[in-house]
């Protein structure tokens, strides 16, 4: 491939604070059509997290909890595997595999700016093969 990330990352990114119910989550993620949400971080020493539709189904619905009370910060994985812009596609394949994730945020500083799926990546690969 020999791009970097920043070449096929998503900028659109939706976020979510900790304290939001699962409820407005899954109303979120029907209504963008999306599968994930960048959570924000509750303060100066917390991190990102991302809540995913794997998230809600096995750690609320699976288990009969109410998604009107669980709030976001319980269920969400933490803390986010992150890349600069600049890594190789390649290296970030690698990161996906070794830990069995299907999208990892991207960071400048202390900020996210993008995100990459396994979507954005096989999009990337069929666009490059129709050049061909």
């Amino acid at each position: 491939m020999g791009k970097k990330v920043w070449e096929i990352m998503n900028p659109k990114i939706e976020i979510i604070s900790a304290d939001a119910s699962v409820y407005y989550a899954i109303e979120r993620l029907i209504d963008k059509r999306i599968r994930s949400l960048l959570v924000l971080p509750r303060d100066e020493k917390d991190d990102y997290g991302v809540v995913t539709v794997r998230n809600i189904v096995f750690k609320v619905l699976a288990k009969n909890k109410d998604p009107h009370t669980v709030k976001i910060g319980e269920i969400c994985s933490k803390p986010l595997i992150t890349v600069s812009k600049d890594t190789p596609v390649e290296e970030l394949l690698e990161l996906m595999e070794r830990n069995n994730i299907a999208r990892i945020f991207v960071r400048e500083k202390n900020k996210i700016i993008g995100v990459v799926s396994f979507f954005d990546i096989m999009h990337h690969i069929l666009i490059e093969r129709a050049k061909k």
